[in-house]
């Protein structure tokens, strides 16, 4: 089908967030504290959702890498508590650790759900299987459509969030970001995160 001016041949627009042939669509990180705090109260009554956004976003891990947890790892961690976790991309060992908000949704989670220790943590309704990535990317766009959040978002929108946050409103440097994302130079870091230019910019008004 052959495409004109933005539009298909039979009338219809084209989607200008499609990626190129062989290439990927960059999603965003969520960059205000009120956006995510509205999302929580979507999932306020959703408590496996709940603990998924909230885990995702205070982590920095990879959605992959939680979505093999199971129950019996993180049942019994209290705040400030730490778990080993085994990372598929990079085959090395990180850490989980639950600070104040995990470790509340994660008591929500355990109360309303009541699941088996060998229950996956966010396992499918119906099959009770992990949940799969397509299935986080439709979740995240539809929880930031509900609050009508504009730009491009999926599974890795939770991981790029905890970076963003990290940097802009806890003034985390890029080189101890890196250390976490275990990438190869702050400077993949920064693009990772989503800094605009924008911000880079602004900080050129900073008086000294």
């Amino acid at each position: 089908m052959k495409i004109a001016n933005g539009k298909k041949t039979d009338g219809s627009v084209r989607n200008p967030n499609h990626p190129k042939k062989g290439s990927r669509i960059t999603v965003d990180p969520i960059r205000r504290l009120e956006d995510i705090k509205s999302i929580k109260r979507v999932l306020s009554d959703k408590p496996r959702d709940l603990l998924l956004f909230t885990l995702g976003i205070n982590s920095g891990l990879r959605t992959g890498d939680l979505l093999r947890l199971k129950v019996k790892d993180v049942r019994h961690l209290k705040e400030k508590d730490g778990s080993n976790i085994w990372e598929k991309k990079t085959e090395k060992d990180n850490i989980l650790m639950v600070n104040k908000a995990v470790f509340k949704s994660l008591k929500y989670y355990l109360e309303k759900v009541n699941p088996d220790d060998e229950d996956f943590l966010f396992a499918s309704r119906k099959t009770n299987e992990p949940i799969s990535i397509q299935a986080v990317n439709a979740l995240i766009k539809k929880w930031t459509k509900s609050i009508n959040l504009q730009g491009n978002y999926g599974a890795n929108t939770l991981r790029k969030t905890w970076g963003y946050i990290q940097r802009t409103k806890h003034g985390v440097g890029f080189e101890v970001l890196a250390k976490r994302y275990n990438h190869s130079s702050p400077a993949v870091t920064m693009r990772y995160v989503g800094v605009t230019d924008k911000e880079v910019d602004d900080i050129l008004m900073n008086e000294i």
